[in-house]
């Protein structure tokens, strides 16, 4: 029985862009280009029937340009990861896409297998911060004094559940953190559940905002 692949959908308003990009993932035998099109308008209708596992999303487009169409899909679907491919490295940039519910910031040029990386990573975790992000997320978030943590009833996190969560901001899988803890991946499901219920947080990329606010991680030493 043949792996499922990962499901890509394209949204540049580049037509050549999106031929090389074309061509370099459908190298990679676990990934698949679903579709592809020029802006976000267009990829939110399209979704309705094609439904895809992650959006490689670009900023600066005609029409629903990237930051809107952001927020709009992973309002809309869910379960859709969208990372943005932009030519910007403005920090302001980097935490307002963040904000909006990216999954994954990469610049255009990025090395394929970057891109390769953060596709696996964001499909397998929830999330990709390369160095520069995770930089700029830290100290951005730090300083914003709007965006206080929340808590389910001011429960504070156990030892154990601070462990998982230190792990899963360093990409680890549910069965690598079990292996790392010497407990069960349905035991690390656990954790990660209560993680979830005690931060507010609504997914992976929440539970890793919410330690770095917390500073139960230091990417910037990294």
């Amino acid at each position: 029985m043949n792996p499922k692949k990962i499901r890509i959908a394209l949204v540049d308003d580049h037509v050549l862009f999106r031929r090389g990009m074309m061509a370099m993932l459908g190298l990679n035998e676990e990934l698949e280009v679903v579709f592809d099109c020029g802006n976000g308008a267009e990829a939110l209708n399209i979704l309705k029937e094609q439904p895809v596992d992650i959006v490689l999303m670009d900023l600066e487009m005609p029409g629903l340009d990237g930051t809107a169409a952001t927020q709009q899909i992973t309002s809309a679907y869910p379960d859709v990861s969208v990372i943005v491919l932009s030519m910007h490295d403005d920090e302001q940039f980097i935490v307002h896409l963040m904000k909006a519910g990216a999954k994954g910031y990469l610049l255009k040029n990025a090395e394929p297998e970057e891109i390769i990386a953060a596709i696996q990573s964001v499909f397998e975790t929830g999330f990709y911060f390369n160095d520069r992000v995770s930089r700029v997320m830290l100290s951005g978030l730090m300083e914003d004094t709007r965006m206080k943590p929340k808590f389910s009833g001011q429960e504070e996190l156990s030892k154990r559940e601070i462990e998982v969560l230190r792990l899963i901001c360093e990409e680890k899988t549910t069965t690598e953190i079990g292996e790392a803890l010497f407990i069960s991946p349905r035991t690390v499901e656990g954790h990660r559940n209560n993680i979830l219920l005690k931060t507010g947080a609504r997914n992976t990329a929440g539970m890793v905002v919410y330690a770095i606010r917390n500073r139960l991680v230091d990417f910037g030493s990294a």
